[in-house]
Order: C-alpha cells, then structure tokens, then sequence
C-alpha cells in the first residue's frame, strides 16, 4: 500500500506541474466528451463546465480521443471513457459481461468462450491470457485537449492480506492544437482469496502525437512488468462442491486454506514496446463556404485542414494522396520460476539441472504504404491503398549441447516480406465498406496470405432506423513460432507444421429504437492448431503424469455462433441482455458451451437532481462444457485430459451493486459473487480453479482538468 501511495503522490504533484505550462487552444473543436485513457466504456459530459473554486477563471473542459490502427496509422475517433453504465465492471477479469475464463484472481490468465471473439494468437504466444491488463496499440487513447487533464481511479476490494487493489492515472495535455503528449500508468495488486495465487502487474505508457494538414506522427512507448504466482489448481474440486467432506467443513477453515498443486512458482513477464506511425500528404488548397465544413470531421481525422482570416474566405487543404511509414518494435521477456512442485508430476524432464525457463522474443517491424485517397473529388469515392511490410524476429530459447547435459542459449532469426492493398470508403452516407488482401511473398510464412471484408449499411425498416454489418475472411496462416518450436525443463518440441486454413462469414443486423442487435456466423478450419494433453497414467496407480504437445487437426473444424443482444426499458426499469449460441462440430479438440448468457436489471434515475444513480443486480451464467485446463509452466490454456476430464458451468453468478455519477466523478459499491454457498456450488471458470468467494468491491474515477 505504501508503493501505491508514493504512485499516487508522484502523479498528482505531475499533472500540476505540466498544467502550468500547457498552451490553451482556443479553437473551436465542435461537441467533445471527458475521456478516461483506456478501457471500453464511454459517457457524455456538461460542455464548458466552470471551475466554482476559482470564479475569475473558465477552464475548458473537452477533449476529443482516438485510436491508432497498428498497419498503417489510421486515426479512428471514439467516443471518451467516462460512461457511469457498466462502470461496476470495469475491473472484473471476466469481462464487461462475463464471458471470459480465468482462474479465479483479478488479472490471472483469461480466455473467451465467445469463439468469435477470440484474437488472433500473436508470436509471443505467452502474452495472449493478459489481454486484461495489456493494452495493444489499436485500442489506446490518444487525447487532445483544451486544458491539461487528468483521469484518477481505483478499485478495491477485501483486506491487506487477501484482497485486490488497482490503482490507474492518464494524463494529457496539448501545446497548441498540433501537439499533444500525455502517460498511462497502471498498477495491479490482487493477493488471491486461494493459497500461491498472487498477481502484481505495472503498466506505464508514454504517447506524443503531432497532426498539420500536410504532415502528422504519432508515438507510443509502453512498459508492462507482470508477474503472477502460480498454485496449479486446488488439489481436490470437493473443498469447494462438497466442503463438508473434506476439512473444508470446519469453521475456521478458509478459502486460502484449501490445499493447492503448487508454491513457490512464477510466471514473469517483461514487455518492452516502441509504436511509430507518421504520414506525409499530398494535395491542394480550395476556397470552401463554410455551411461545408464538417468541423467534427476535421478534428477528429485531420483530413481536412481550414484556415480563415477575419471574415474572409475559408480554405481547406485537400489532401490527394498519402505517404506513410509505420514501425513496431518490441522486446519480449518470459520466465517461469519453479523453486517447488509435487513429486510424480511430470512425464518428462528435459533439462534436470534447471528451474528457471526463460524465452525472449525480439520483433521489428517496418510497414510502408501509400494510399490514394478518397473524396479529394466527386469521382473518388473510395480510398486505395498499397503497402509492403517487412517483419522480423528474433527468439531465444534454451537448449542442450549434443551428447550432454549442459544448458546453452540458441537464437533462432525469421522474417517475412509481405505486400497487401485496401480498398476502402469510409464517407458514404448509407453504405461504406473495407476491402483488404495480403500474402507473404519471401521468408518464414511465404505462401501465407489474408483476404478479408468489411461492410456497413444504413437503412430504413418501415420508417426505423437499422443497419447490417457483414464481415468475412480467408486466411492461410503460419502457427506461431512457439508452436513449431518450444524448448523448458518438461516440455520439448520441434515441429513441422502445415498452414492453418481459415473462413469465416458473419453478419449483425441492428434496429436502434428498438434496442435490437442480431448477429450470426459460421467458420471452418483447416489444420487447426492446438496445445493438446498427452499425459499418460502414473506407474503408481494414482493420477497422470503431465505432458504436453503441439497437434494439429486434419479434418475441417466448423463452428457457428449466434448472439441476441436485447435491451428493455419501461420507466426507470431496465433490463439489458446477452444470449449466445455456440456450436463447434469437434467438441474434444475445440471445446465451446453451448449457451453464454448475461443479463443486467436496474433502475436508472437521480438523487437531488444531481446524482446519476444505477441499483441493480447482473448474472452471468453459461452451459456445461469440458473447458479448456491451464498450464502453469506455458502460462496458457490447453486441451483437458481425455481420459480425466471434467465439467465446468451450469452455475450463475450474481453480483448486485449501487453505480453513481456526480458531475466528473464516479463511484460504485458491489458486492461480488453473492450466491456463494447455494445451488450446485460448482463455481469454476477454469478446471480446478475456483472463482473468488463472495466479496464487497468498491471503485471510484476522478476527472479533473488544469
């Protein structure tokens, strides 16, 4: 608590110091909203709200907030993170609306059961379970803003020995309307509610931007230290199904009581990330009237650049075509810290003298494009872009030399020389569309290739508003390097893989007064590759031995899902769901529930007309599936054992909570699990791992400006 206290200390007295040498922009920028710096959830605010402690002074308060794409630097406005709905979950590691497995402790490993909501697994495949706490490049909030700004929050829960804290900080401030800079840090300290089950996570990220009419760069440098205790899943699920079987029945018996695989082990990730985007354009200036003028379009996507003298003419610069370079580079560290562990555990020990498996990846990446750019003309009605892309990496794993037992490090070197093009129209006024192909034309993953598209259209449904979304794919891609190769002390593979071979087709159709959005898809998979569980029976009669390794599936994988979100509304009665259906047609090699369902009932009005209040309860509930197992020595899941397997779900969990919003601040009060002790008691979202017992959470976010 004192480090967290420092932190807090530090970043207070920072934004104060900066502020007072920030630049006011006085230019207007159209309606803008508060914004928090990261996360998914989003509200508005009182426009020119003014400072009541200094009544000589009228700070403004608006900024604008955007994110970045990883290709090719496209800004893509979005609304600010300041949305009071919802704001309870924010902090939950099984997401808005539940629908991830974890191991029971914030920010432990998590994975999605919503198939089609899975990412891709990217080259460093250890870092994929952290998607919680590790913000990627296209989901970062860059900020411009009239006045230096500042977003605190924090969120709590139970007592110094077992409980969580989360404490976040973002700031921003503009020098003028071209440059902005700002910081994002996070800390993350759940202790766990079971034994050896600990996570202390730190972020810190640092962006500056520069945007004109002609040139524009923007730069993002992140620093993530994560490290979690590993205890391997309880060592018998009836401490938490039937408790009164075992010594869990006594009354002083609790839950970090419980008996666990593991002490005295680590997974440690270090993560070191450098993102530059800048862009020069080519065009010509015209004379434009200013009922033209999409200055909400001009400040958000710098598309246009105006200029007016007095009450002269106003002139926008039209840009033609587009210049870009784009560069990512990252240096990935893992380790995974094994001072202790039960005998009879493992099939296999590769390297006897070591306790401590590390791996590092090193990845530059250099992207080149240029883009002919949409509505300079009438006749230009979609934007074409071409570009080329050079990826390379190195990794580092442990290794042996021939005919001994000695560790050495060997450094393998891989790269890839792709080209793709986009065709893309972003300004239509019903329909809009992405289209993208890219193949690997030289290195590791030549014969790779992607063709994907994206469509948007609005339209009227007997005098309503609605929309249909579709999207579809092909790819052909390489698994990632860790699944061809992977050397530790208990699992050892070299693989010859074939390319994984992917479609997918979905759509969403959507009715906005109605509060109705349908969405649908099925996919096929070609080669689908996976960590599969080879363990074998112990010698001594009493469980298995664990072994892991990399399959792949010959015959094609088909899975369908389909999702309703409904929402309903009669007074200050609220009531939002989420019901989705899975089918995969190999439920052994690709396991999914059925059935994901959430629901959200509240009721929504103000205290003293000033304070924004939410009173409700929330449930999560999915279907009984035989769910992926987790792996402590990968840090990621994989395929349960066959022969021992066993089911998880059939079991809701309710949180009920009070949300409130007072002009920039917002709090809430939740009390989590609260249905612990009934029904089946099967409370686990990965096997053997139960969720935490039921707990009193409380959270607070804090805008202020200057």
């Amino acid at each position: 608590m004192k480090r967290i206290l420092t932190y807090i200390t530090i970043l207070l007295t920072l934004p104060l110091t900066l502020g007072a040498q920030g630049i006011n922009d006085n230019i207007e920028r159209g309606d803008n909203e508060e914004g928090f710096g990261g996360g998914a959830v989003y509200s508005p605010f009182r426009k020119n709200q003014r400072d009541t402690t200094k009544t000589e002074l009228n700070v403004p308060q608006e900024i604008r907030q955007w994110h970045i794409s990883e290709l090719l630097g496209e800004v893509i406005p979005v609304n600010a993170d300041t949305l009071q709905h919802l704001y309870q979950n924010w902090h939950n590691t099984d997401g808005m609306n539940g629908e991830y497995n974890y191991l029971g402790n914030m920010g432990s490993p998590r994975l999605t059961r919503i198939f089609f909501n899975r990412q891709a697994i990217p080259e460093f495949s250890f870092l994929k379970p952290y998607d919680y706490f590790m913000t990627p490049v296209n989901q970062f909030y860059f900020t411009d803003t009239k006045s230096p700004y500042t977003n605190l929050s924090y969120n709590n829960s139970g007592d110094k020995i077992t409980g969580d804290d989360r404490f976040r900080a973002y700031f921003a401030t503009n020098a003028g309307k071209k440059f902005g800079a700002g910081f994002l840090f996070d800390y993350l300290y759940g202790r766990g509610r079971y034994d050896s089950q600990s996570t202390a996570f730190t972020k810190f990220g640092l962006y500056t931007y520069y945007r004109s009419n002609k040139y524009s760069a923007y730069l993002l440098a992140t620093r993530d230290h994560i490290k979690l205790a590993e205890n391997g899943g309880i060592t018998d699920d009836e401490y938490i199904t039937n408790p009164e079987k075992t010594e869990a029945g006594s009354k002083n018996f609790g839950a970090n009581d419980i008996p666990v695989n593991f002490s005295k082990t680590w997974n440690r990730n270090e993560v070191y990330s450098l993102f530059l985007t800048h862009n020069y354009s080519l065009g010509f200036t015209r004379e434009r009237s200013i009922e033209g003028i999409d200055t909400t379009t001009v400040a958000a996507t710098d598309t246009l650049a105006t200029a007016q003298v007095d009450d002269g003419p106003i002139y926008e610069f039209v840009p033609v075509a587009r210049f870009i370079h784009t560069l990512n580079l990252n240096q990935d560290n893992r380790s995974y810290i094994n001072y202790q562990q039960p005998k009879n555990y493992y099939a296999d020990t590769y390297l006897p003298y070591d306790s401590i498996d590390k791996t590092k990846n090193l990845n530059i990446k250099n992207t080149f494009g240029i883009s002919l750019l949409e509505g300079f003309n009438k006749w230009a009605v979609a934007g074409l872009t071409a570009y080329a892309t050079y990826d390379f990496h190195r990794y580092t794993l442990p290794d042996t030399l021939p005919g001994s037992p000695a560790e050495r490090l060997s450094k393998t070197n891989e790269y890839t020389l792709s080209i793709g093009g986009i065709l893309q129209r972003s300004k239509g006024k019903n329909l809009n569309y992405k289209l993208r192909g890219e193949t690997a034309i030289a290195g590791e993953d030549l014969g790779a290739f992607l063709l994907e598209a994206d469509a948007n259209l609005d339209f009227k449904l007997k005098k309503e508003d609605a929309y249909v979304n579709a999207k579809a794919f092909i790819k052909n891609s390489n698994p990632s390097f860790y699944f061809r190769h992977y050397h530790s002390e208990h699992f050892w593979w070299d693989n010859s893989l074939s390319k994984e071979f992917r479609t997918r087709i979905e759509g969403t159709v959507g009715i906005e007064r109605l509060r109705t959005k349908l969405s649908a898809g099925i996919e096929t998979i070609k080669d689908y590759t996976y960590l599969a569980n080879r363990s074998i029976p112990n010698a001594a009669g009493n469980g298995f031995l664990n072994r892991i390794a990399v399959a792949q599936e010959s015959d094609n994988i088909q899975v369908f899902s389909a999702t309703l979100n409904q929402d309903f509304k009669l007074g200050i009665l609220h009531l939002n769901t989420e019901l989705t259906y899975q089918n995969s047609s190999n439920k052994e090699v690709l396991p999914l529930p059925e059935l994901n369902a959430y629901a959200n009932l509240y009721i929504k009005f103000k205290i003293a007309k000033v304070l924004n209040t939410e009173l409700g309860a929330d449930v999560r509930y999915f279907s009984s599936y035989y769910a992926p197992d987790y792996s402590p020595a990968l840090g990621q899941f994989y395929q349960q054992n066959q022969s021992d397997k066993i089911e998880i779900g059939n079991y809701p969990i309710v949180n009920v909570y009070a949300n409130f919003l007072l002009k920039q601040t917002r709090f809430y009060v939740m009390y989590h699990h609260i249905n612990e002790g009934t029904g089946n008691m099967r409370y686990f979202l990965a096997p053997h791992y139960p969720i935490s017992p039921k707990a009193l959470w409380f959270g607070l976010s804090w805008n202020f400006y200057n």
